[in-house]
C-alpha cells in the first residue's frame, strides 16, 4: 500500500519517515564530530562538505515528505486521547518547522561568504550573496536548533516507546 489509510501510513511515508530520521541524526552526530576537528585533521575540509551536501539533499526529501503528507489522508487519531492528539499536532509542526529553519540557517552559514555550496559535486546551489556576520548568526541559531529537534525528535521517540510498552495499543504499528 504506497498511500497512507485511516488506520495506517503508506509505504512512501514510512519511508520518508525513516529517512529523515536516520539522516536528522546521522548529520547531528557528523555536526558534533566536525566542530572538533582541528585545521591538520584529513576530515577539517571533507567532513563540512558532506555535511552541507548531506543537508541539501535532506532538504529536498524534507520538502517531498511535506507535500506527500499535504497530499494525503492522516490515520484516524480518536484512539488518542485529546491531550496526545494535540500534543502530536504540535511536536510533529514543531519538527517540521524546526526543521525548514535548521536547513534555512545552515544553508546561510555555507554561503554567508557569498560561495555556492558544491552538493557532491553534481550541481551547485548559489549563494544570496555575501554578508558580513551573518555565519556566526546563523551558525548560533543552525547549532540551537539542532538541539531543539533532537529533543523534539527524542520526546517523539518517547511517545512512540510509551504507546508500544505502556499502553500497548497499535498506534506506533501504523510507521513500521
Amino acid at each position: 500500500m504506497i498511500w497512507d489509510t485511516e488506520e495506517r501510513y503508506g509505504l512512501v511515508s514510512v519511508f520518508l519517515h525513516w529517512v529523515m530520521a536516520v539522516a536528522v541524526f546521522a548529520l547531528f552526530a557528523l555536526g558534533l564530530w566536525m566542530v572538533r576537528l582541528d585545521y591538520y585533521s584529513p576530515y577539517y575540509q571533507s567532513a563540512p562538505n558532506l555535511h552541507r551536501s548531506a543537508g541539501i539533499i535532506l532538504f529536498a526529501v524534507l520538502f517531498l515528505r511535506i507535500t506527500w503528507r499535504l497530499g494525503n489522508i492522516q490515520p484516524n487519531r480518536a484512539t488518542l486521547t485529546d491531550f496526545e492528539q494535540r500534543a502530536s499536532r504540535l511536536v510533529h509542526a514543531a519538527l517540521y518547522a524546526l526543521l525548514v529553519a535548521l536547513m534555512l540557517s545552515g544553508y546561510l552559514i555555507s554561503t554567508a561568504d557569498g560561495r555556492s555550496i558544491e552538493v557532491f559535486n553534481w550541481f551547485s546551489l548559489p549563494s544570496p550573496g555575501k554578508s558580513e556576520g551573518l555565519e556566526d548568526a546563523a551558525g548560533f541559531i543552525h547549532e540551537w536548533i539542532a538541539y531543539a529537534v533532537m529533543a523534539l525528535a527524542g520526546l517523539h521517540a518517547a511517545a512512540a516507546v510509551k504507546h508500544r510498552m505502556v499502553d500497548r495499543d497499535k498506534v506506533s504499528n501504523r510507521m513500521w
